[in-house]
């Protein structure tokens, strides 16, 4: 389904879903060090969404078979929390998304285990977090989806980071993933138009080699074929008539 405007009360309960989201990750990124692993962090979204009261949007999507996803180093998304430490230096992705009186939000970021093992590595994690910003800020009513996908692309393609192609952003409220579907390349002035009260997930992806992906025999975790950093960012957005609110940004 193509997403749908909401209703006044649809986005007063996105909103409620976005703001348990973002607090979850905040304490996700201030609780996670070297020596935990991912099940660790799971346990911690686990705790904080029943303590709040919101559902895991990803606990038994398409058989997902836990509340978030976590990615490592060359792992773009997808990846499933096992007992693996964490190691100093890891880069490490939180995907989470949480329901809330049937309105679902969906959210990810990236971040080092410490120190980044290098300056290479810094500059993606800081501009793919850079492309996602840009992508959002042309968001009001009428933009269409390639206006989104051409500001992140020509972020991503200034530091020369490989573009994942096959995975893209999208609509999101009454499902996890809904209609259209938001590239991370594109050409601006193309593509579908989103109207006010529409909200959608921008989440680019990027790596520091190629783009090509393989998936690993868990038939979920995604990874770079050349074995080079992911890193991955995401909000859930809720476009208004002249601008947006990201539904949820971190307080």
């Amino acid at each position: 389904m193509f997403t749908r405007v909401k209703t006044p009360e649809e986005i007063e309960n996105i909103r409620t879903a976005g703001g348990m989201l973002a607090q979850i990750l905040q304490i996700i990124n201030k609780e996670v060090e070297a020596g935990m692993s991912g099940k660790d962090a799971s346990a911690i979204a686990q705790r904080e969404l029943k303590k709040l009261g919101g559902k895991p949007s990803f606990l038994g999507y398409g058989d997902f078979p836990d509340v978030i996803c976590i990615s490592i180093n060359d792992e773009i998304v997808h990846g499933i929390p096992d007992d693996r430490p964490f190691k100093e230096g890891d880069l490490v992705s939180f995907d989470f998304g949480v329901t809330y009186k049937g309105m679902v939000t969906d959210s990810a970021f990236s971040t080092f285990i410490g120190q980044a093992p290098s300056k290479d590595a810094e500059r993606l994690l800081k501009t793919t977090e850079q492309s996602m910003y840009a992508g959002i800020d042309v968001l009001k009513n009428g933009v269409r989806v390639g206006d989104i996908a051409s500001s992140i692309e020509r972020v991503l393609k200034r530091e020369k980071l490989g573009i994942i192609r096959e995975l893209v952003g999208h609509g999101v409220g009454h499902e996890l993933h809904e209609g259209p579907d938001i590239p991370n390349y594109g050409v601006a002035g193309t593509g579908p138009k989103l109207s006010a009260g529409m909200t959608i997930a921008i989440e680019p992806m990027a790596t520091l080699g190629t783009q090509q992906i393989s998936v690993d025999d868990d038939g979920w975790t995604i990874r770079t074929r050349d074995g080079s950093l992911a890193a991955h960012f995401e909000h859930t957005i809720l476009i208004t008539d002249n601008s947006y609110e990201i539904l949820t940004a971190w307080k």
